[in-house]
């Protein structure tokens, strides 16, 4: 039983569910993790970090193909000296203008942890994947990407304030992973969806409020997208266009730290 638990351990998109396919794939890779060994995340045995009341399994950054990424990993897009400021490899991000900092290359497979809080209520930010350097070139302040998917980071008091200032219950978006296609991009998004149908809706509510850590596991391979919020997968969608391109991080409007930003490349 050991060594089941590890395969789903170092391939977390078998957990969303036990399917034939997914048991299949664990039927015929079984003798591949004997012999090589491909690891994501610590041993079960080790202990697991606390965020909140979340328990958030620490990724084995000695895993294969790992590496961390810093401040010399990442260009400024449409920000100014004080949108994203990098002291090691933890970020604070000042939330003005609205913008992007991009990767300095492009990715199409890939794995991405990064660990975030909001340091102020119903702060906004998120992670966009796959956007074209055409969405970014000559980009202006307080603009983001018309191309890309975006896997959103929004604190917890955005919809009461939402609520306040409309009147209205937060129907179209929740503060617990969202993913959705931007602009002139296409997705199709697991259920549950949003009224509209454009975005995938987390299956579960885990994220943690302002002053404390979430961590968001990523996985995007061959056009599909998936999201784990503190260790438990919630949305996602496939056929993404475009499904290559740069990581960006988002500034939109509120103060945020990002740090642990850990990826993995994938054939």
């Amino acid at each position: 039983m050991r060594l089941v638990s590890d395969f789903f351990s170092a391939f977390p998109f078998l957990q969303r569910k036990s399917t034939p396919s997914a048991l299949m794939l664990l039927a015929l890779t079984g003798c591949c993790l004997i012999s090589c060994g491909l690891p994501s995340v610590a041993n079960a045995d080790e202990p697991a970090e606390q965020t909140g009341s979340v328990s958030v399994k620490v990724f084995d950054t000695n895993a294969p193909g790992w590496r961390q990424l810093d401040g010399d990993d990442f260009v400024r897009v449409n920000g100014d000296d004080q949108t994203l400021t990098w002291e090691g490899t933890e970020a604070l991000g000042s939330g003005q203008p609205i913008g992007v900092t991009r990767t300095n290359f492009e990715v199409k497979n890939f794995e991405l942890v990064i660990q975030w809080m909001h340091l102020k209520p119903a702060g906004n930010s998120g992670v966009f994947a796959w956007v074209p350097m055409s969405a970014l070139k000559d980009l202006p302040p307080n603009r983001l990407p018309n191309t890309g998917i975006e896997v959103q980071m929004l604190d917890l008091d955005y919809g009461r304030m939402y609520t306040e200032k409309t009147g209205k219950p937060p129907t179209w978006f929740t503060s617990h992973g969202d993913i959705f296609a931007v602009g002139k991009s296409s997705m199709q998004p697991f259920p549950p969806l949003s009224p509209d149908g454009h975005r995938s809706f987390p299956s579960a509510e885990t994220t943690n409020p302002h002053g404390e850590w979430n961590q968001y596991y990523v996985r995007g391979i061959n056009g599909e997208i998936r999201l784990w919020v503190n260790g438990v997968e919630v949305s996602g969608g496939r056929s993404c266009s475009p499904d290559e391109g740069f990581l960006c991080l988002e500034s939109e409007g509120s103060p945020i730290r990002f740090r642990e930003i850990w990826l993995r490349e994938l054939p």
